[in-house]
C-alpha cells in the first residue's frame, strides 16, 4: 500500500485542501483505501471530527454496545450514531477513553506465527 501510495504523495497533500466529502473521494480513488484507511486517514491527517472508523473490526461494536446495550453491526451502529453526525469521530474516541468496550467472551485470539522471530520460538 506505502510503496502504491509513495508516488502520490503530493496528490495526497493537495487533499488537506480538501472538504470532508471530497478528500474521502480523493483518498478512496487510490487502489487499495477503502471507507476504514480513508476515515483513518481523515481522523489523523485532517483532523475530521466525523469520519467514524466504518470497517473496523470492533469499533461498530463496541460503540454501539456502549450506547444501547446491544452488539450491532456497522450499518446498525450507523443509525445509532446518525444523530452525532459531525461528531462521529469524537464520540467513537470518547467511549475509548472511558473504556466502554463490550464484555469478552470466550478465548483470546491467539497470536499469529507467520514471523520468522514467533516461528523461531514456538519449535523450541
Amino acid at each position: 500500500m506505502t510503496i502504491l501510495a509513495a508516488p502520490r504523495a503530493a496528490g495526497l497533500e493537495r487533499t488537506l485542501s480538501l472538504g470532508p466529502d471530497e478528500a474521502d473521494r480523493a483518498l478512496r480513488s487510490l487502489p487499495g483505501v477503502g471507507v476504514w484507511t480513508s476515515a483513518e486517514v481523515r481522523q489523523r491527517a485532517h483532523g475530521h471530527a466525523d469520519a467514524f472508523s466504518f470497517g473496523d473490526y470492533h469499533v461498530a461494536k463496541n460503540v454501539s454496545w456502549a450506547l444501547t446495550g446491544e452488539v450491532l453491526d456497522d450499518a446498525g451502529c450507523a443509525e445509532v450514531i446518525e444523530c452525532y453526525r459531525g461528531h462521529r469521530f469524537r464520540v467513537q474516541r470518547l467511549l475509548e477513553f472511558a473504556g466502554a468496550y463490550r464484555p469478552r467472551r470466550g478465548p483470546k485470539m491467539t497470536l499469529p506465527t507467520h514471523t520468522p522471530n514467533r516461528a523461531v520460538r514456538a519449535a523450541r
